[in-house]
């Protein structure tokens, strides 16, 4: 079984799999140590850590791409991974979905922003039209090879609740595997949403955004697929660098502050140095 038709076991109506974000490899092991199974690669957290900027278009298909390839290499399941609006129009989302599932993608995400895009939490977004997103979702079908499309919609603030509804509806028609109606901003929506488009849906939490946050069984009855937490590992990297470089420029030193940061062999452990130090063992020249 490859990891796309795992993850379409696993993302089925009322599983609410959670999908924590990561942004870099590191946070994928993390991900992978803590007994996850599957993870998403978010293009806010992209934005945020490889370039220090909000989460407004900027990222590019290359540079998503590698990072998309670093975290496949050290996670072993399915990786579902935010291609922002494709990168373009239905040609460009060809070359999009060809690269980023060489790159080691199993399920790719694409919004019907405009280009370019706005985190899904932001003010002022706009959508294109449901007839020329629908023609970009039926290209990422005929471009891939195994991976899921996901197709999702931010129509809900600039055109409302039912229009957002209409458009994931055609979106599913036009051959998406998984929609996704982005920043619900009440519970009768994020209950509705399911009851409405009985296929599998993914609900997006964003601690602090626009989408009130659900315990996980009550996401599971509501017949929830997925579950994604794109930023929860980012900002409490965020808070625990602040706390400790903080303290750092508070004192000039540590000290009896080491509590505050990982020790030096748990982040070796983390990132497996014992594989590596094996292998170098394994083909060192003999005396």
């Amino acid at each position: 079984m490859t990891r796309a038709h795992e993850l379409r076991d696993l993302l089925r109506p009322g599983a609410a799999l959670l999908l924590p974000g990561v942004s870099n490899a590191l946070a994928a092991r993390v991900v992978a140590d803590l007994g996850f199974a599957a993870a998403y690669v978010t293009g806010a957290g992209i934005a945020n850590t490889h370039l220090g900027i909000p989460d407004n278009g900027l990222v590019t298909l290359t540079e998503l791409a590698d990072h998309v390839a670093a975290i496949r290499d050290v996670f072993p399941g399915p990786l579902v991974v935010d291609a922002d609006t494709g990168f373009g129009n239905a040609v460009n989302v060809v070359r999009t979905v060809r690269l980023l599932e060489r790159a080691g993608a199993d399920a790719l995400q694409i919004e019907d922003q405009v280009f370019p895009k706005r985190c899904g939490h932001f003010t002022g977004k706009e959508v294109i039209p449901a007839a020329e997103m629908a023609g970009k979702i039926k290209a990422a079908v005929d471009a891939r090879r195994d991976l899921l499309i996901i197709a999702r919609t931010d129509a809900i603030a600039p055109e409302g609740y039912e229009a957002a509804l209409a458009r994931a509806a055609a979106y599913r028609e036009a051959g998406a595997d998984v929609t996704f109606v982005e920043a619900p901003t009440s519970i009768e929506e994020i209950a509705d949403i399911p009851r409405r488009l009985p296929w599998p849906q993914l609900i997006n939490i964003v601690l602090g955004g626009r989408t009130p946050e659900l315990p996980n069984d009550k996401l599971k009855a509501l017949g929830y697929a997925g579950v994604i937490y794109a930023n929860v590992a980012l900002q409490s990297a965020l808070k625990g660098m602040q706390a400790a470089l903080g303290e750092l420029r508070r004192r000039g030193h540590m000290g009896d502050a080491t509590e505050m940061v990982v020790d030096f062999s748990e982040r070796q452990r983390l990132v497996h140095k014992d594989e590596f130090d094996a292998l170098e063992c394994r083909y060192a020249a003999k005396p």
